[in-house]
């Protein structure tokens, strides 16, 4: 069964051009061109992925963004003909995947789907037989999907838990943020190092008592970040 995704765009050429590629590429495509209309969609429809505009009417890409992400994981990605680096942050802080700046290159887009599809259906499979990491207070229960921190679970979307879990199951380890970007993202080619920064400062905010005064995740400067074992 081909997998489903739900472009939203009010620019209705740019989202027949999008579902051109898509379904070239052997996805099953749906159109919303509103906030509203994405959102009854995504609720009737459940797509395995969303590419979302930022500029819509009714309902802007950032509030459904925000209002998607309390409903599910489904993977997000941001399309903006914004290139400012607050409008990319600003995505990324509400719960998106990570975005794609118009004009876009249609190989780079279906190539960003493909990893992120990846990434979210190879979760559960790689994770049911999954182990479970304790550094004191915090435990990271890779079997069920959980993490807790002094006994309190914390959510956390499932990119935060995939970068938690790659970071943890080697603490110490170094790893560079264009790693990062091919192990947990999926991007071979492709790929923004801020997409990581921006993930990596919402799972400071979520772990950590002082996320100005992090514990857990570390950055080593000029190379990337690394879990750091003795914390807790």
């Amino acid at each position: 069964m081909a997998e489903r995704v739900l472009v939203v765009d009010d620019e209705r050429p740019i989202a027949e051009i999008l579902r051109y590629n898509l379904e070239k590429a052997g996805f099953s495509v749906s159109l919303a061109f509103d906030g509203e209309e994405a959102l009854a969609k995504a609720e009737q429809e459940r797509p395995d992925l969303v590419i979302l505009d930022i500029m819509l009417p009714s309902v802007d890409g950032y509030a459904v963004c925000q209002k998607l992400r309390t409903r599910s994981d489904v993977p997000i990605l941001m399309l903006t003909a914004k290139d400012q680096e607050h409008d990319k942050v600003a995505g990324l802080d509400l719960g998106a995947d990570d975005y794609v700046t118009k004009p876009f290159s249609p190989r780079e887009l279906v190539a960003r789907v493909r990893a992120l599809l990846r990434r979210a259906q190879g979760t559960l499979a790689r994770d049911r037989a999954g182990a479970v990491l304790a550094f004191g207070s915090l435990v990271i229960d890779t079997g069920r999907y959980r993490v807790t921190r002094d006994g309190r679970p914390v959510e956390l979307t499932s990119l935060e838990f995939q970068l938690l879990k790659y970071l943890a199951s080697n603490p110490g380890q170094v790893y560079s943020r264009e790693k990062l970007l091919e192990d947990v993202w999926g991007y071979e080619f492709f790929g923004d190092s801020r997409t990581v920064d921006v993930t990596v400062r919402r799972l400071r905010e979520k772990l950590e008592e002082d996320p100005g005064q992090p514990r857990y995740i570390q950055t080593k400067r000029g190379v990337g970040y690394y879990f750091s074992p003795s914390s807790g």
